[in-house]
């Protein structure tokens, strides 16, 4: 025996060698394996996590441009609807004119012409604030409402605010959040009166060479609306026109910086989004988008579906008038909103906007 061990020593010592390490070559490999296995779970795991949530966030996303369409914008377009009414009534100079037109010497040439004029330049004013208010009070209403939703969202995810659910019928709880929706008012309710004022001058300016028997066709009206639009975009310092949708400079909305409230903080950041240069291309995109709609419109209303063709422009001053009602018609029935909502830019730019929070 001990003459085999001595004989055969060094051997042994290779075989349990060998088959020593290879054990520990199999269990390196088994917990290496195992490792493997529990780090593509885990993998998949988070996968599958960052699809859940991409898809909840598209559910919210939804949600919160049907709240948009549904509840928000009908009641602020409502509002505003029955303030251009009845700040640019133009009920006053019709009747004078139809009374002069049936007691000839009720009227002197004078004043008859007087009159003529200024409804040329009211029902132009109209039908061009109508156009420029719809186009951004929809958009500003989906600015707030994608705003107010991410940080809905972001509060829900992160567990702060457990009360806060995604249903359409809880996704506005407090009263910052109410106060903040309810500020799409502003426009109707402040800004109307400076804004009327504004693109009242606009008009005049550029309808100053256009004489009553002058002859309209597709392309001036078109053309006299673009120029009014971009007249009274022109005019003041850049994005003056904000003013008429939020009430002055929002950083005073912030006092000192442990007494800021959650609708100061969606103020500032509203405001730093319509400043911005993205949501001024949304604003000019959509505005032509509105001009060549309503154009096309009444050109194919004209006449019985005659185009628009050698219409003198006292004839038309009605029909430009009457528009300026259909623009500011209930959203669910009015197509110029949807113009606004199919348009592929505007669609991406609130993609974005819910995606990320802008910088401040």
């Amino acid at each position: 025996m001990w003459d085999f061990w001595r004989r055969h020593k060094r051997k042994l010592f290779v075989t349990l060698g060998v088959v020593g390490g290879g054990y520990a070559f199999y269990k390196l490999y088994n917990a290496y394996k195992q490792r493997l296995h529990e780090a593509e779970k885990e993998l998949v795991s988070e996968k599958e996590h960052e699809e859940l949530i991409k898809a909840q966030m598209q559910e919210h996303f939804m949600t919160i441009q049907r709240i948009a369409d549904s509840t928000t914008l009908p009641h602020a377009m409502n509002y505003l609807s029955r303030r251009v009414a009845q700040d640019l009534d133009l009920s006053l100079l019709t009747e004078r004119l139809q009374q002069g037109k049936g007691q000839p010497n009720s009227l002197t040439s004078s004043v008859k012409l007087e009159l003529w004029n200024m409804l040329k330049i009211l029902s132009f004013t109209r039908v061009v604030l109508s156009l420029w208010s719809m186009t951004i009070l929809s958009l500003y209403v989906r600015v707030q409402v994608n705003i107010l939703g991410r940080h809905l969202y972001i509060d829900t995810a992160r567990g702060l605010e457990s009360s806060y659910l995604l249903e359409e019928g809880n996704f506005i709880d407090t009263e910052d959040e109410q106060k903040f929706l309810a500020s799409a008012d502003y426009l109707a309710s402040s800004g109307l009166p400076s804004l009327i004022y504004n693109m009242q001058a606009a008009a005049t300016d550029c309808l100053k060479s256009k004489q009553l028997r002058d002859v309209f066709d597709v392309s001036i009206l078109h053309d006299t609306i673009v120029e009014i639009l971009d007249t009274f975009i022109s005019m003041g310092k850049p994005y003056h026109w904000v003013e008429y949708l939020m009430p002055g400079d929002a950083s005073t909305y912030l006092g000192d910086e442990g007494d800021v409230s959650r609708f100061q903080r969606l103020m500032v950041e509203t405001r730093a989004v319509l400043s911005s240069a993205e949501f001024r291309n949304v604003v000019d995109v959509s505005l032509k988008a509105v001009v060549d709609a309503l154009v096309k419109d009444m050109a194919d209303q004209a006449g019985g579906g005659n185009s628009l063709s050698g219409i003198p422009l006292a004839k038309l001053l009605p029909r430009i008038a009457q528009m300026g009602t259909v623009l500011l018609s209930e959203p669910a029935e009015n197509r110029f909103n949807q113009v606004i909502t199919n348009i592929q830019d505007v669609e991406l730019f609130f993609t974005l906007l819910y995606a990320n929070s802008p910088p401040l």
